[in-house]
């Protein structure tokens, strides 16, 4: 690794971009929290002699904290590459095209590869190993599956951002990424298409009031996501149904 490969503050950063949504607003949507991940990398520009480090820092730290939106784990890769681009010196106006060159493909790339493919597919794990009466354990590896990779993620996009600087569109064509691109879905309709024969053997049809109350049931969970749209995220609905499971099978 050379010296440039260096991020300065990456460990804070990386800590502050697990709440880079804490901060959401519909004028900037991931903005605020975005500058608030960047800031431990910004802060080398502060440290410039005379009056002109610590205006450079604020206007670096005013720019990164305009309207940005994308996938929450992918915008690592933004904020490598924004903090690599301050760092270099390059011009405010390019720092800003970038930005906004990489709200539409981070965000479609991340739908793509978490929502529609590694969330399903995890939780999918996890109902397969509640039909084979794993219990708590079914929570345990889902939750283990899915946050590996969610935390891979955001270690990987904001080194290889910070590596590439102005330069970051190369990483989205990288051979891994999109191989994981085309592998995540085909995995994620085999499992998904295992768990469902396998949760209707598990569950016991035995009585005739049961089928109204599992029809009960999930009019019950219908009006909680309807109620609960716009403020759970797909992971969190995600748990609940697992949750709701598990629970149904340890009292059933």
């Amino acid at each position: 690794m050379t010296p440039s490969d260096r991020a300065p503050g990456f460990r804070s950063a990386l800590v502050r971009l697990f709440t880079i949504q804490a901060a959401f607003t519909y004028e900037r949507m991931l903005g605020v929290g975005f500058a608030f991940a960047v800031e431990p990398m910004l802060r080398a520009l502060g440290r410039s002699p005379g009056q002109e480090g610590p205006a450079a820092y604020r206007a670096a730290l005013a720019r990164q904290a305009r309207f940005f939106n994308a996938h929450p784990y992918l915008a690592a890769l933004a904020v490598g590459a924004a903090a690599r681009a301050e760092a270099d010196g390059a011009p405010p106006e390019r720092i800003e095209r970038l930005r906004s060159a990489l709200i539409g493909p981070l965000g479609s790339l991340g739908d793509r590869l978490v929502w529609a493919g590694w969330l399903p597919a995890c939780a999918a794990v996890g109902l397969l190993l509640v039909a084979c009466s794993a219990g708590a354990w079914a929570v345990v590896v889902f939750l283990v599956l899915y946050n590996v990779v969610h935390v891979w993620l955001r270690v990987w996009g904001l080194r290889r951002g910070w590596r590439a600087g102005m330069s970051v569109a190369g990483a989205l064509a990288a051979p891994g990424l999109q191989r994981s691109l085309e592998l995540v879905a085909p995995v994620a309709a085999l499992v998904v298409g295992a768990a469902l024969p396998a949760l209707l053997g598990w569950y016991p049809f035995r009585a005739r009031w049961e089928v109204p109350a599992a029809a009960a049931a999930a009019v019950l969970f219908a009006e909680a996501a309807r109620l609960l749209q716009g403020r759970a995220t797909g992971l969190v609905t995600a748990a609940l149904v697992l949750a709701v499971v598990v629970g149904v099978g340890v009292l059933w």
